[in-house]
């Protein structure tokens, strides 16, 4: 049996003052759409400020951790300063090791990027064996589907942004 997402957060968040950097692959674009839309829902459900969204493309999930590095000094650079980012992206195993190698390379870069960004890297990728898995957990295949974790996604995000993030002390 799979467990179903992040659960009940720990206590209640306020995501007014925050704001959030979601930047997402385009290969999967059904799939990542509703990722998107997902995280996007549940931070607003959370306090954040539409406005406070700010969401960003790459081409795909191999580009994440340096899009995310690149997409979060630009926003300091411009005095609008993130305190939380969503890379979010969809890898479906194919029949090559193609799969393994940008989900292994992928998940250490994003992993590494929260020392050298000094904000939390909420990890936003899907690893998934079938593409059936990924709409599942996407929210949009409603025969299996577990439920969107981009709304675990969201949460996560507004709860370390809260806790840890550049303003939190």
């Amino acid at each position: 049996m799979a467990v179903k997402g992040l659960g009940q957060l720990d206590k209640e968040y306020d995501g007014s003052k925050l704001r959030v950097g979601i930047i997402h692959a385009r290969w999967n674009r059904v799939i990542i759409d509703a990722l998107v839309d997902g995280a996007i829902k549940r931070m607003l459900s959370l306090g954040v400020k539409e406005e406070n969204i700010i969401v960003e493309t790459v081409p795909g999930s191999y580009e994440l951790p340096y899009g995310s590095k690149r997409f979060i000094d630009a926003q300091k650079k411009k005095g609008e300063p993130l305190d939380v980012v969503i890379p979010i992206g969809v890898l479906i195993k194919g029949s090559t090791m193609h799969f393994e190698y940008i989900s292994d390379s992928t998940t250490h870069a994003l992993m590494n990027l929260q020392d050298k960004v000094h904000i939390p890297v909420i990890f936003g990728l899907l690893t998934c064996l079938t593409e059936e898995q990924a709409l599942a957990r996407a929210g949009i295949d409603e025969a299996h589907s577990m439920h969107n974790h981009g709304e675990d996604w969201g949460a996560a995000a507004v709860e370390m942004a809260t806790k840890f993030g550049p303003n939190a002390f």
